[in-house]
């Protein structure tokens, strides 16, 4: 069992190799260096990870967490919720996670990098962590669409609505010079949210609309 004082020096560590990782990249990074700015003796990432590639997942997969920890993509609805109603809870969380103004910075770099630098980490990340809320949509467009589209259909518009959510992510430099008044506070992301949650629903329920004529 992890004490206490093991616990700080392993959230130090996870902290400051996120801020290094951010920065310089994942070849780049030191283990000297992190340690340093963890206050740690340069042999706790060999105790605590093994190695630094361990070290590096582990801080992925902490960022990831963290986030949706804070912001779970049901933001906290009931069992008896409507299936509209978990897919805006899930769309609102997915943005808040991004545009949260109390995120360390380096969370968002850091996952911008590992995105045009992917490393074996986004592996073990996408199964542990992305893969099931993606399948948690995939429950949600489903029932959206009354059980009655095949797989492939599915995580085409899953993959559709997510693609709603990042582009305002990946793409705020460019929004930001096409539409400089576009802002990210939190009334801000509640319009969002209800832009592309009636925009996917408009899609949905056409879709619905085909496949019942192609059932017939």
């Amino acid at each position: 069992m992890i004490d206490a004082l093991n616990l700080k020096t392993r959230q130090r560590l996870l902290e400051a190799a996120g801020e290094v990782f951010a920065t310089v990249g994942f070849r780049n990074a030191t283990i000297r260096e992190i340690c340093k700015r963890a206050h740690a003796n340069v042999a706790a990432v060999n105790y605590y990870f093994h190695d630094k590639e361990a070290l590096y997942s582990a801080v992925l997969q902490y960022t990831h967490q963290c986030a949706v920890e804070k912001y779970p993509p049901n933001l906290g609805l009931g069992d008896n919720a409507t299936a509209v109603q978990r897919l805006r809870a899930f769309i609102r969380s997915f943005l808040l996670r991004f545009f949260d103004e109390g995120r360390p910075a380096w969370h968002g770099k850091l996952m911008a990098r590992e995105m045009i630098e992917p490393t074996h980490a986004l592996d073990v990340l996408v199964e542990n962590e992305i893969r099931p809320n993606s399948q948690l949509l995939e429950l949600i467009v489903r029932e959206l669409l009354d059980f009655r589209a095949n797989n492939e259909f599915i995580q085409l518009c899953v993959r559709s609505i997510v693609s709603q959510c990042v582009f305002y992510h990946h793409a705020r430099p460019v929004i930001n010079r096409l539409y400089p008044d576009q802002k990210y506070r939190r009334e801000d992301i509640e319009r969002l949210t209800d832009h592309i949650t009636r925009f996917s629903l408009g899609a949905l329920k056409e879709f619905k609309k085909q496949l019942r004529i192609k059932k017939k």
